[in-house]
């Protein structure tokens, strides 16, 4: 199985949620958004700091 470094879990960081690279944006959040039909251009229009 291949290890993924841009998604990172630390209990510091968002009460430990899966976080981007161990930013302030959980992945839950790219997902919402993503399922909710905005494009990966728009996320990271608001979001500009990951590399996704």
């Amino acid at each position: 199985m291949q290890e993924l470094d841009r998604i990172t879990r630390c209990a510091d960081v968002m009460g430990g949620r899966v976080c981007i690279r161990g930013m302030r944006l959980t992945g839950g959040t790219v997902v919402g958004q993503i399922s909710s039909g905005r494009a990966i251009e728009e996320v990271l229009a608001d979001y500009p700091y990951p590399e996704l």
